[in-house]
């Protein structure tokens, strides 16, 4: 009987305990809920303040991606723009909005940047020769007065100040061609070329390919590297943003109406010159590759075509493109050139990563390049050469 009243007190006491532990069981289990829902949210703040780069990581939650997770969040707040910002924006959307003047003879005005003479003068002669009503031309000389040996170029330079590579001085030439080509209502389209650029097609071809699209050519790509979006400054903001900066090759084309905005802005100009510039914080920011591209990103990213027209090798890797020497000019170099039609851009970061686009016109794809670069001046007799040749469209 003792044995069994023990057996009884035992069993009392287990299922006192069971109703402990149960009783801790469902205590816990609220614990447990809150800290899933703390952490959820926990999380969906982070993907709001910090977005997915990519869009296979917005499919780990939903097959349409981010724009799925994105209807959960709360809309992100839109910036109060400055005084300076408002006025600038609203110069830009006028002049985008004002139709383009009938021309009775539009031109397009080529925009010559040098350090002196131009060497290879005498195979633009040939290259202009017969449209003297299609075009206008401008020398931006940073060395002293250029000597000229085509008719076309005689009495075309312009005022010219001292260029230093990778300041801005690079972009105030710039500005200055614009603004003497702007002077003449007939010029329509804009073109910036180098000493040591060569055209690579007849006027006619390159003349119907600006002419007929409403687009401009500048260069224009995201590189996640040191050499693009680690050169931004934060003393940019609030006006340029980090998402906001891009990169490309100075070497543009432009219609008349994004040359005006380039000349009319002076707030997205000024924060280029006061904090894109090689050493400051430690960076390497050429204010030629950075400004255009990200201005306009920011204020007409559907109004320009994201390559330049001007081909140039970069597949050395170097501070500067590949360049031409005499030997290395021939007919084989000229049509694997022109025969090119996709854009491609390489990430400066260690994946290297290749960004490649086709060559639109107009919607259809086409060959990228109207002019190329760099030439050293002893290829000069080959270019000449091979000039009735290659340039037969």
């Amino acid at each position: 009987m003792k044995t069994a009243k023990g057996w009884r007190l035992g069993m009392g006491d287990l299922r006192l305990l069971s109703g402990h532990r149960h009783a801790r069981a469902q205590l816990r289990r609220p614990v447990w809920i809150i800290i899933l829902i703390s952490f959820f949210i926990l999380f969906l703040i982070l993907v709001y303040v910090y977005p997915p780069q990519s869009s296979s990581a917005c499919y780990i939650f939903s097959s349409r991606g981010c724009k799925a997770l994105s209807v959960w969040l709360p809309p992100v707040p839109v910036r109060e723009f400055t005084d300076e910002e408002i006025a600038s924006r609203v110069v830009i959307k006028e002049i985008l909005s004002t139709p383009p003047i009938e021309i009775r003879n539009p031109k397009i005005a080529f925009m010559f940047l040098s350090s002196g003479s131009l060497p290879f003068e005498k195979l633009w002669d040939i290259f202009f020769r017969g449209h003297e009503e299609r075009f206008t031309v401008y020398v931006h000389s940073s060395k002293g007065k250029p000597v000229h040996v085509s008719r076309y170029f005689i009495n075309r330079d312009i005022r010219s100040e001292q260029v230093v590579w990778g300041k801005i001085s690079m972009v105030d030439a710039e500005k200055r061609l614009l603004a003497n080509a702007l002077k003449d209502s007939d010029n329509q389209h804009f073109v910036l070329l180098s000493e040591s650029c060569v055209p690579l097609h007849t006027f006619d071809y390159v003349y119907d390919y600006l002419m007929h699209t409403n687009i401009s050519f500048i260069d224009c790509f995201y590189d996640p590297g040191p050499h693009g979006n680690g050169r931004y400054s934060e003393r940019m903001l609030p006006e340029v943003d980090k998402k906001d900066f891009r990169k490309g090759a100075q070497w543009f084309t432009m219609k008349r109406q994004h040359a005006l905005i380039v000349m009319a802005d002076h707030l997205y100009y000024s924060k280029f010159r006061d904090y894109c510039k090689p050493g400051l914080e430690g960076k390497s920011c050429i204010a030629d590759e950075h400004y255009l591209p990200t201005f306009f990103n920011m204020v007409d990213p559907g109004g320009i075509a994201t390559w330049s027209v001007t081909h140039v090798d970069w597949s050395e890797r170097k501070w500067h493109p590949k360049s031409y020497r005499a030997q290395d000019v021939n007919y084989e170099l000229v049509k694997n050139i022109t025969s090119i039609d996709v854009s491609t851009h390489v990430t400066s970061d260690n994946k290297h990563e290749e960004q490649v686009k086709p060559c639109l016109w107009n919607g259809v794809k086409r060959p990228c390049y109207l002019f190329a670069r760099k030439f050293y001046p002893e290829a000069l007799d080959k270019l000449l050469d091979l000039f009735s040749n290659y340039t037969t469209v």
